[in-house]
């Protein structure tokens, strides 16, 4: 029986490359360079020393043309400019909040709309990075939820985006030390955990102290709960991990993430308890949408701290007011509300920081990422929510 989070749940076939199209190096491990070299017809020796220098100057020093790689000589170069590229995602649009948040609409090689966040803060600058072009799953409160999947980035496009971040922010040479762009969040479009193997790839290519050299205690995968594969993230990839949990309760969370039907919430929790490599220094985050009446009473603070203590779990509470965005059916909790939601936590001993909201003039906030700009009633969201729901069903069954 396929373990569920191992099959790739696109509904659409991918494109194929076209006969005679270059191909991209971005998103490629040395190895694989390397074999892409070897295949285009270059010798095995040769191929090994051009794939390091290739490497260096991708990952490294940010190259986007070959004709800048001046440790290649100029034959060489034009050679590899007919058989691949260095490439980035299409940017459609970039906005900048009053905040100074800034959203990226980006665009695929085949025309598919995805976006990415940048948050600068004092100390640390935040990379929110989509897995997916769209989401298979249908979190009520998200706006992301409201769309379909399309299907999933592959490493090229996953890594490119920070290729394209870095480019931004002027952060080329890679330095480890005094950089914007400090923290990547696995929080963009798409649940991580149901496009697998092509994060792990990217985010290997991300941690690689040679290349773009990003720590894994900086990075922070989020998943809605797919139990199977939280293990081997843990074990595979080891960077954070943060649980989209926003109920505690089965009748709540059963109606605002609908993945909980299928892996419940004390599932979940076991899964935490068991997640590689948390301990009091790497805590698990829960994040904690805010919904006013709906999941943020002085009882739903207390059933958190219970059950974060019944599972022994190292933890942290992210607090999320909710952002609004068309047609949402809820609504955000008072401030008064959180700060009383939030006083709870912390005197049981737990840090539960309330986020505050970045981006939102520009829809660039948590929950509000969404590919496209077209508008939907709110008879179609319901009817795509419904459809989800009864794919999840049908999973379950």
């Amino acid at each position: 029986m396929p373990i569920p989070g191992l099959i790739d749940p696109v509904p659409v076939p991918r494109p194929e490359a076209e006969a005679g199209a270059r191909v991209e190096l971005v998103g490629k491990s040395k190895d694989q360079i390397r074999e892409a070299l070897a295949q285009a017809g270059m010798d095995a020796k040769q191929a090994k020393l051009r794939a390091k220098q290739l490497w260096h100057q991708i990952y490294n020093r940010g190259a986007t043309s070959f004709d800048v790689m001046s440790d290649i000589a100029k034959p060489q170069r034009a050679w590899l400019a007919e058989r691949f590229t260095v490439g980035r995602p299409e940017v459609v649009v970039e906005q900048v909040s009053t905040d100074g948040t800034r959203k990226w609409l980006l665009k695929t090689h085949d025309g598919h709309d995805f976006e990415m966040v940048f948050i600068p803060d004092a100390d640390r600058g935040t990379l929110c990075v989509s897995s997916q072009v769209g989401c298979t799953l249908n979190c009520r409160f998200c706006h992301t939820g409201t769309m379909r999947l399309v299907r999933n980035l592959d490493p090229s496009e996953i890594v490119g985006q920070v290729m394209l971040a870095r480019d931004s922010l002027g952060e080329w040479p890679s330095q480890p030390e005094g950089r914007l762009l400090s923290n990547i969040v696995m929080m963009g479009m798409g649940e991580p955990l149901y496009n697998f193997d092509n994060v792990r790839d990217a985010l290997k290519i991300v941690m690689d102290g040679d290349g773009l050299a990003l720590s894994k205690r900086r990075i922070t995968l989020s998943t809605s709960g797919v139990v199977p594969m939280m293990a081997r993230a843990g074990e595979e990839i080891g960077v954070n991990l943060a649980v989209s949990l926003h109920a505690v309760t089965k009748e709540i969370r059963d109606e605002i993430v609908p993945l909980n039907r299928k892996y419940g919430i004390e599932e979940l929790l076991e899964a935490c308890a068991a997640y590689p490599g948390a301990n009091n220094a790497r805590r698990i985050t829960f994040e904690y949408v805010m919904l006013k009446d709906k999941n943020d009473s002085d009882e739903d603070a207390r059933e958190l701290v219970r059950l974060i203590r019944k599972y022994k779990l190292p933890a942290k509470v992210n607090l999320i007011p909710f952002n609004p965005w068309p047609g949402a059916p809820y609504d955000t909790s008072t401030n008064e509300r959180v700060e009383r939601f939030s006083d709870i936590i912390f005197e049981a001993g737990i840090s539960a920081p309330i986020r505050r909201p970045r981006g939102r003039d520009i829809m660039a906030a948590c929950g509000q990422l969404k590919s496209a700009a077209e508008k939907k009633t709110r008879a179609e969201l319901d009817r795509i929510a419904a459809e989800k729901q009864a794919q999840l069903e049908q999973e379950a069954a």
